[in-house]
């Protein structure tokens, strides 16, 4: 059975494991309220739709997606809803979709502040997808737009919908954060004409860059392939598309991370500094890479991030006029 670790091509193991499920249960996915992204075959489809691949879907420790075929978005309404919701997107370097960890926990974490989470388990771009390294971020978009098509529905301001994402799904956090105007793919109805713009982005020990030396070489090359098109490249190199209109930002990282490098958050950090985007900023001095919203442990100042995170979207909803 594969483990995180080995298909994100780690150093050495993480500080901070997660905890096993008691007995074994696996959650269920999709949940009862959910929808799909795309009314038939979504963008790029082949003759064969990709199909979960034997061994992969979950470890020892968490459910984990491959071959999706078709995408869905996964709905968790808090019991006090107060009108802030994120769309969630999990990592797994491109490779898989780590749903539990970096989506429906995050539920369980930010649901009792009264967020509504929308997990997004996105399509993987190496499964047989014409123009690969647009396929997840046409999932991100089209999201986006369905949720606020339907806001009143789910009981949410359009205006306060953010986006947070963990590791390669902080990487596409922040393309649609950068990107959400690209056209990566054509518009299907009337939901296509909504904002696919977060209010506020939330990236968690994210991937940013994929051709720096601090780049996450295995979602690089998932993503746009070991030798890309240098157009490709550039556009999905986000701090070099941050400008004074970008979404406020609020990131997280550990700085014994052997994944990811911590210089993936600071050059971020930059860009937003440099064009006067409003950044908040927490870098813990132990907590590894893939703990999630529940996963560190219990004493650690990791464990407090969606605390952090929960009460700055109230300011940043206020900024934006939420």
């Amino acid at each position: 059975m594969i483990d995180r670790r080995t298909l994100l091509g780690a150093t050495a193991a993480l500080p901070f494991a997660s905890p096993a499920r008691a007995q074994g249960a696996s959650p269920a996915w999709p949940p009862a309220e959910h929808f799909k992204l795309w009314p038939g075959r979504p963008p790029g489809a082949g003759a064969r739709l990709p199909a979960p691949r034997p061994g992969d879907p979950r470890s020892e420790r968490e459910l984990w997606l491959t071959g999706v075929a078709e995408p869905v978005v996964g709905v968790y309404r808090p019991a006090r809803p107060d009108g802030r919701a994120v769309l969630s997107i999990p990592g797994g370097g491109y490779r898989f979709v780590s749903i539990e960890n970096e989506g429906i926990n995050v539920a369980r974490a930010l649901n009792p502040a009264g967020i509504t989470v929308f997990a997004l388990a996105y399509r993987l771009p190496g499964e047989g997808w014409a123009d690969r390294a647009d396929v997840p971020l046409q999932d991100a978009q089209r999201a986006m737009r369905l949720i606020r098509a339907d806001a009143r529905r789910y009981g949410v301001d359009p205006a306060g919908l953010g986006v947070l994402g963990f590791s390669a799904g902080g990487h596409l956090a922040a393309s649609l954060t950068v990107g959400h105007d690209d056209r990566v793919y054509r518009p299907l109805d009337a939901a296509d004409r909504q904002s696919a713009r977060p209010a506020y982005s939330g990236l968690v020990y994210p991937v940013t860059s994929l051709t720096t030396l601090s780049a996450h070489r295995g979602s690089s090359d998932s993503l746009i392939g070991p030798t890309p098109d240098p157009a490709i490249a550039a556009r999905y190199d986000t701090p070099r598309r941050v400008t004074a209109a970008t979404p406020p930002l609020f990131m997280v990282h550990a700085m014994d991370d052997t994944v990811v490098p911590v210089e993936q958050v600071l050059d971020m950090v930059a860009a937003a500094r440099a064009a006067k985007v409003p950044v908040e900023t927490h870098l813990f001095d132990r907590g590894g890479h893939g703990f999630g919203a529940l996963n560190a442990p219990e004493r650690s100042p990791a464990r407090l991030w969606t605390e952090l995170f929960e009460r700055w979207t109230r300011d940043a909803v206020s900024r934006t006029g939420g």
